[in-house]
């Protein structure tokens, strides 16, 4: 059956596995994906939702240089909200309700359409190493397939096991067996493993709710979409979700239950997402809390299917179904299977490399939930970045990095690498550093010219980018050079209850006042003329006004950034023995030792190195 070598397999079908594919296969390489259920490709095993705080930003990422999950996202939504626009926006964050069953055949379709992609079902038990070097997989019904590099992304299928209250039982999600072998493998190669848990809500019989005792949650009046591409169109219609709250009532109940939940009682050791607690989590630490959100999400354009979004738990099933009938509208609810907890397998990410290729073996990459991390887009940017990697090293081309102030990909991965992770690690605005540069709506600018340069991005999607970009620049420059005359702008400053003007000045200056918007700057003359004349686009508009109101604080990141890349660009040698550096801390030579950072930037992230082991490094080096 498999009489030739593959330049890439990925093992595993879901978010990263998907995009870890994709990227490999448009790159020029001959690609075999692997699954145990290829029905179940790209399958949402949790909230049917993408993007929100910092995941848009990454989501936007993964679009703008070719990915998939911007398209599929557009193209399966039910429902689009840009979160955080009452603040900077350097917060704004795109997020999708989806059609869960949408989602996974439009990314099926998506990639059986894809050149060079071959696809498998079936589980991988084992990897196939000769003298130290890896040359394929092999499977449970003992079918070798050789490649030239192997991606995993095995999810939480690696000896999954599913616990609901005192019940446990094997498998990688509800309805699917646990993945085995790879573990065992891994470990006799000399990886280190761990074990994390998450957790899961019940899914509900919409019929059986009463959403008029709910708060409904409409989506954005004029909603965007995630994809730069003129390939996916914003939504004309949308459902909506709702909100209702948990009750001391519902918590006594809840409490019922609690020397039964494994997640709360220890008898699951792994360790559990902080930013995404159970129930039983929330009650316990919350104490002086009486109620707790809860968001009711349906699952798709027409099924009845809803997600109970807040009530994550591993609680028996009788507890489950008694504190949910006490929530207000829920008096009547049916279940359609209760929540669970999953504990799984994963490797400590400072096994990696930049690029997701592992330190022990060469050729063998790990993304997404293997790694430590939780969340459908941290996932599938992995997948991309170790497919891209794969790639262009069967290719003998220079590997593909993205920095902490290019992408929120770059922090994603580095704190992975650098600092590794206890607990299941999810992407935050607040991780980034350079956030006012890794806006959301400025992904194109930063990543799909590189992206083109290695061969992923497409010619079009350039040419696009390349517009916008020229379109929204000259139009900033028409700000800076455009005087406004106190009689066009006082009656607008006026109605703003902005200080109105005594003379003639340039636009700019007051267009970057907090209170003045491009809406109200269209109402002048000459401003809607220039935008009716050049044709600009709302995404342009929206560019130009952030562009202008935040100039000062995105020159002061550039600085600001330009400073931490002269330390990016300060190499350290491979297998540099940080031993010999007696007057570093010990603490220091012992992590930097183990981590093995590619440059003095990098070194000085690592956890328990301080700045004065960082100056003894740099007198070393000469510096």
């Amino acid at each position: 059956m498999f009489n030739k070598e593959y330049d890439v397999i990925v093992v595993g079908g879901g978010h990263a596995g998907s995009e870890a594919a994709a990227s490999a296969a448009n790159m020029g390489c001959k690609t075999l994906l692997i699954t145990m259920n290829l029905q179940n490709i790209a399958q949402m095993s949790c909230n049917p939702a993408m993007g929100g705080i910092a995941k848009g930003q990454i989501l936007r990422e993964i679009d703008a240089m070719g990915g998939y999950s911007g398209i599929v996202s557009d193209t399966s939504a039910i429902q689009f909200k840009m979160l955080n626009k009452s603040k900077g926006p350097a917060m704004w964050s795109p997020r999708v309700q989806s059609d869960r069953m949408m989602f996974a055949e439009h990314w099926r379709l998506k990639l059986e359409q894809t050149k060079n992609l071959d696809f498998y079902q079936e589980m991988v038990s084992g990897l196939i190493i000769e003298n130290n070097k890896l040359i394929g997989v092999r499977t449970s019904l003992g079918l070798d397939v050789k490649a030239k590099s192997v991606i995993l992304t095995n999810g939480t299928f690696l000896n999954g096991l599913i616990h609901i209250g005192t019940k446990n039982f094997g498998g990688g999600r509800a309805g699917e067996r646990a993945s085995t072998g790879i573990t065992k493998d891994l470990i006799d190669l000399g990886f280190e493993a761990g074990r994390m848990k998450t957790g899961t809500p019940p899914r509900v019989d919409g019929r059986s709710l009463d959403f008029s005792k709910m708060i409904e949650q409409p989506g954005d009046e004029i909603p965007s979409k995630f994809s730069f591409s003129d390939e996916t169109k914003p939504l004309i219609k949308q459902r909506s979700c709702h909100m209702t709250y948990t009750s001391p009532e519902v918590h006594e109940l809840l409490r019922q239950g609690f020397d039964r939940s494994p997640m709360f009682n220890g008898s699951i050791e792994s360790t559990g997402p902080r930013y995404c607690p159970s129930i039983e989590d929330k009650i316990h630490r919350f104490a002086d809390k009486d109620r707790h959100q809860m968001f009711i999400e349906p699952e798709g354009w027409n099924t009845v299917e809803y997600y109970v979004n807040g009530f994550s738990t591993s609680l028996p099933e009788d507890i489950q179904f008694k504190a949910l009938k006490s929530v207000k509208g829920f008096e009547n609810v049916k279940f359609f299977r209760p929540g669970y907890a999953i504990e799984y397998d994963y490797f400590p990410p400072t096994q990696l490399k930049h690029t997701l290729e592992t330190k022990l073996i060469d050729n063998l990459y790990f993304a997404g939930q293997i790694n430590g991390t939780t969340g459908y887009e941290e996932a599938a940017s992995q997948g991309m970045m170790a497919g891209i990697n794969a790639a262009l090293k069967i290719q003998e081309k220079e590997e593909f990095i993205l920095q902490r102030n290019e992408a929120y990909i770059g922090v994603l991965i580095d704190d992975l690498i650098t600092k590794g992770t206890e607990e299941p690690y999810r992407m935050f605005t607040s991780r980034a550093e350079y956030r006012t540069l890794l806006r959301q709506d400025n992904a194109d600018f930063r990543l799909t010219e590189k992206a083109y340069q290695i061969g992923l991005a497409s010619e079009e999607r350039l040419h696009k980018m390349e517009k916008k970009k020229i379109q929204s620049e000259r139009f900033v420059e028409f700000f800076k050079n455009t005087s406004v005359t106190t009689a066009e702008i006082n009656p607008i400053l006026e109605k703003n209850k902005s200080q109105k003007v005594d003379q003639q000045g340039k636009m700019f200056k007051i267009f970057a006042r907090p209170n003045i918007t491009m809406d109200d700057m269209l109402q002048i003359d000459s401003v809607k003329d220039y935008v009716d004349n050049h044709e600009l686009d709302s995404e342009t508009l929206e560019q130009v006004e952030i562009q202008v109101k935040y100039s000062g604080y995105i020159a002061k990141e550039k600085q600001n950034a330009d400073k931490l890349n002269r330390l990016e660009n300060i190499k350290i040698p491979q297998n540099f023995d940080y031993s010999q550096l007696k007057s570093m801390s010990f603490e220091a030579r012992e992590k930097l030792n183990e981590i093995q950072p590619r440059t003095v930037s990098q070194a000085s992230r690592v956890s328990g190195v301080n700045p004065s082991d960082i100056s003894v490094l740099l007198v070393h080096m000469g510096r």
